[in-house]
């Protein structure tokens, strides 16, 4: 994406679009939303990929050991149960409305099992940089169950469940620093609308999972369910859902600015990076 627009009170959408059907890991579909040919990165996001389905065979195989460097991974679950195992020792269960922020840093190999032979199976995983300087920073998890999640009413019919950053008086229990991000999971009740405060800088995005929502005050934007839609600077923006309501998410976060060399798991700033994260994987060194 090219450099977000100045000096603009209130956001607007400058790009609008939907993702593309692809399989990951051990063969699972899902949606890759930003990543994608037409969107293939949003500093300082690499990937937004949605999964949902109610048909174990789509998602049964799950994602198994693999490595990551250089970046972070944010699991959020709407729908059934996933098991996280790494080669640190760490094990994790994220149940419906549970989230998972993992800072890979200088490297880990985890990997994420479907724990469930049936039923619904839906959530997000978000990718987010890391700048040159915090690369190589010891690995950490944040995770929390859905009670541990602060919430919010933010207008009249709308609710955010806030898993980084602060909204409505109310502040989210994610500690990541490099980007100062927040990722709002909102909520409109029937015809809704809601003015959102924003840090000006942060680059920004609405993805709509469920109805439909207009974005902006004039000639305002509509995103259907399945649209993301990125956000001009400014600082804030206005959400209003119709007479079906809109489930949406509201992520954004601070451009690093750095050049970006990627290879599949591994997000550096130089290929001779890369090339000696390959190096470490290979020899055992993660």
């Amino acid at each position: 994406m090219g450099a977000l627009e100045k000096n603009s009170p209130g956001r607007k959408i400058i790009w609008s679009g939907q993702g593309m059907a692809t399989s990951d890991g051990a063969g699972v579909k899902l949606t890759r939303i930003i990543g994608q040919r037409d969107l293939p990165d949003l500093d300082p996001f690499l990937l937004l990929d949605e999964f949902s389905s109610d048909d174990p065979k789509a998602y049964i195989a799950g994602f198994p050991d693999h490595p990551h460097r250089g970046f972070e991974t944010v699991t959020y679950m709407l729908a059934g149960r996933m098991r996280h195992r790494d080669n640190k020792g760490h094990e994790g269960l994220l149940g419906p409305g549970s989230v998972q922020w993992m800072t890979a840093g200088r490297g880990i190999v985890h990997s994420e099992m479907p724990e469930q032979e049936e039923g619904l199976l839906r959530g997000f995983q978000l990718w987010i940089n890391l700048p040159a300087r915090e690369k190589l920073r010891p690995p950490r998890y944040q995770e929390f169950a859905p009670e541990r999640i602060p919430s919010a009413d933010i207008g009249s019919g709308v609710s955010a469940k806030i898993l980084a950053g602060h909204i409505g008086g109310a502040q989210g229990l994610i500690e990541a620093g490099a980007t100062q991000p927040f990722y709002f999971d909102l909520v409109f009740q029937g015809i809704a609308a809601a003015e959102i405060p924003l840090p000006e800088d942060h680059a920004g995005f609405v993805y709509v999972y469920e109805g439909g929502l207009c974005v902006g005050e004039a000639a305002p934007y509509r995103l259907a369910s399945g649209d993301l839609g990125v956000l001009s600077s400014g600082a804030s923006v206005r959400l209003e859902a119709g007479a079906g309501g809109a489930r949406a998410l509201l992520v954004g976060g601070k451009p690093i600015g750095e050049p970006i060399v990627r290879y599949g798991p591994f997000v550096m700033n130089t290929r001779e990076e890369v090339c000696e994260a390959m190096a470490d994987f290979q020899a055992g060194r993660f």
